[in-house]
């Protein structure tokens, strides 16, 4: 998004003004699915907004200073640690989703319902998140956390983040029920598959690769006909070890059963083989 309106010569003020805009914009989202859904159905579905739930409950904690008390600290201790400048943009999301909550904190549940609760508030709130991500900021917490931890642990980052989150989860279950703890699982993933969405786009593509006999003809098909660009790959057949040409093309959705259909056309012995391809960046497709 960003990268399409440096294309279009927006200055560089007007891009750090929007970058900041949408952290703020995420950060409002989050503390909507987390007061008018997670918070009221008691789900603490990980990160920070999970500890101030459950600290909520047993110590009748406000959310929003427990959150303050835990990112601000947080965001010090990892540019103090990990020795690098995590950026404005991160620290005024770890300030405004805090605030946020807090200015929100007097509005009325959306629900009482704890599974709509963990479907429309994992949604709203991987929508903030993902509205952040496109701001190049963060909202701290967990992560910042889960990247201390990393630095000292021989773990991936995502599972860093996963056991952090899990264990939230996990503390969920034992001071609400186990009920509670699967409704919070219920919201994690739908949070990260929302911000894979934000991310990403409702434009799914497929990759196609082909092994065929008529390397040439199923090329010109795909590059007149379907009008896509093609690449030839040299293989190598591991059980016979001939050599052989594979046809690799991306195509949208709605052009893919056309795709095939001219391909099995052509040669209907075609070996082909389909992948998603969650984002297509290059001429045909998205150039953000």
């Amino acid at each position: 998004m960003i990268a399409k309106y440096r294309r279009q010569g927006i200055s560089s003020e007007w891009l750090l003004l929007i970058e900041y805009s949408l952290v703020i914009i995420g950060s409002f989202f989050i503390a909507i699915g987390f007061n008018l859904f997670l918070l009221p159905n008691d789900i603490a579905s990980g990160g920070v907004a999970g500890i101030s739930t459950i600290l909520r409950a047993l110590f009748d904690w406000q959310p929003s200073l427990v959150q303050w008390g835990i990112n601000i600290p947080l965001f010090g201790l990892g540019t103090w640690i990990l020795g690098k400048n995590f950026g404005m943009k991160t620290f005024v999301g770890t300030i405004a989703v805090p605030l946020f909550v807090s200015l929100t904190s007097t509005w009325n549940p959306a629900t009482p319902d704890p599974l709509l609760g963990a479907i429309f508030g994992g949604m709203a709130c991987g929508l903030g998140i993902g509205i952040v991500f496109r701001g190049k900021g963060s909202t701290g917490g967990v992560d910042l956390a889960a990247q201390i931890f990393h630095k000292y642990v021989p773990l991936p980052f995502g599972i860093c983040i996963a056991l952090f989150d899990g264990l939230i989860v996990l503390t969920a279950t034992f001071v609400f029920s186990v009920e509670q703890g699967l409704y919070a699982l219920i919201a994690l993933f739908i949070t990260s598959r929302t911000i894979d969405l934000v991310q990403v786009g409702l434009n799914s593509s497929k990759n196609i690769m082909v092994i065929t006999d008529e390397v040439d003809s199923v090329r010109k098909a795909l590059l007149h006909t379907v009008d896509r660009g093609v690449t030839v790959w040299h293989a190598e057949g591991g059980y016979t070890k001939e050599n052989r040409k594979m046809v690799m093309c991306v195509v949208n959705q709605h052009e893919f059963s056309r795709t095939t259909q001219i391909i099995k056309g052509i040669d209907p012995s075609a070996f082909i083989v389909v992948m998603n391809a969650s984002e297509v960046i290059g001429e045909g497709f998205s150039r953000s």
